[in-house]
């Protein structure tokens, strides 16, 4: 059915919006078969990204190009692109079937053609079963199905999805994650895809643009913006981070905003305007509160104030001197772990571990 066509290109684009800027300066590339996520909270400009892809709002200023062309201000519906939004969009008085059939039936398709599409649409969502239902007669999960085999039925060159999965359950929401992804790749289609959900994000992205107030914070593979935020904003956005307001004091040695020292990897050069450090809560291990760190590690010594079992790992808040509440992520490897609530503990993490960013870095 569908295969890559060629890349998406924003060149300096820019949205406006009487006196505000939804979309400021975006330059990016989304290669060919490419699951690109474009990610932000609420008023980041994500959706709006979408939305002029889409062809619903056209650019204040700037270019998108696909396959070398210029597409800013070509009307939506000869653009060839598949959307999926999160409310379905599905007509309430037609089959299923009927639904899949209306945008080739807009387009003047054949009706061999129609029936085969629609056919082969049904079968890659599983939903040929489906075919005579209303759309009342099915669940979240087969709505959503019903709503993406709509949008590749026509051979789109993209396909694009807004929040697609966000009215759904969690556990719903993650097999459809895994659903998605394996449509995409059978597709060979690029999608691209806008969530607030890092989870989304990180599970199905070959590529992700982590927005913030209508740019780009940064942009690569989940785990390079998860191992190396390059930002304040992005380390706490993804994941969970233990964040500590420092300063420079001495190579490899940041002052802590409680009067304690931490040490940190000066091998990639910490900037001299330092003003937060982050460390993840899997990074650091709770240990006998007499034993030495080993080498290239830190240690502080606190006491447990929370304990919060979930099932694969425990979560520890312990409270340090130095650094204030710290929280500490330990798996269930090896049993249950012997810390209680109100035992004073040692905490060992790497130096490496430990990222730093300035002050005009930050989210």
């Amino acid at each position: 059915m569908t295969s890559s066509h060629g890349a998406i290109h924003f060149d300096n684009v820019r949205k406006e919006y009487a006196d505000q800027v939804a979309v400021d300066d975006l330059t990016l590339t989304i290669e060919p078969g490419e699951f690109f996520t474009v990610l932000g909270p609420s008023g980041s400009g994500k959706t709006t990204t979408l939305m002029m892809l889409a062809g619903f709002t056209d650019p204040t200023s700037g270019t998108i190009r696909v396959d070398g062309i210029d597409i800013a201000h070509v009307p939506s519906d000869k653009r060839n692109i598949g959307v999926v939004f999160q409310d379905y969009a599905l007509f309430p008085h037609m089959s299923v079937r009927d639904n899949l059939a209306f945008p080739l039936e807009m387009r003047k398709e054949p009706r061999k053609v129609i029936v085969e599409r629609v056919e082969r649409a049904l079968e890659l969502v599983d939903m040929a079963a489906a075919a005579d239902r209303l759309p009342d007669q099915l669940s979240g999960g087969q709505k959503q199905r019903i709503a993406v085999a709509r949008a590749v039925v026509f051979d789109p060159a993209f396909l694009l999805m807004d929040e697609p999965l966000g009215a759904l359950d969690r556990k719903l929401r993650q097999r459809l994650q895994v659903e998605l992804r394996q449509l995409q790749q059978a597709l060979k289609v690029t999608m691209v895809y806008v969530t607030h959900d890092q989870e989304e994000a990180m599970s199905m992205s070959d590529r992700i643009a982590l927005m913030n107030h209508g740019r780009i914070e940064q942009m690569g593979t989940p785990r390079e913006l998860y191992e190396h935020p390059r930002s304040a904003f992005v380390a706490d956005f993804l994941g969970t981070n233990n964040m500590f307001a420092v300063r420079p004091e001495a190579p490899g040695r940041l002052s802590v905003e409680n009067g304690g020292l931490l040490s940190v990897d000066d091998g990639g050069g910490v900037p001299a305007d330092a003003s937060v450090a982050a460390v993840r809560p899997e990074r650091i291990a709770l240990t006998d509160i007499a034993a030495a760190p080993p080498p290239g590690f830190s240690h502080c010594t606190g006491k447990i104030t929370h304990r919060l079992y979930l099932g694969s790992h425990t979560m520890y808040t312990v409270h340090s001197e130095t650094f204030g509440p710290v929280r500490v992520q330990m798996q269930h490897d090896d049993g249950e772990h012997p810390y209680r609530t109100a035992e004073t503990v040692g905490m060992i993490w790497r130096t490496r571990d430990v990222n730093v960013f300035g002050s005009t870095a930050e989210g």
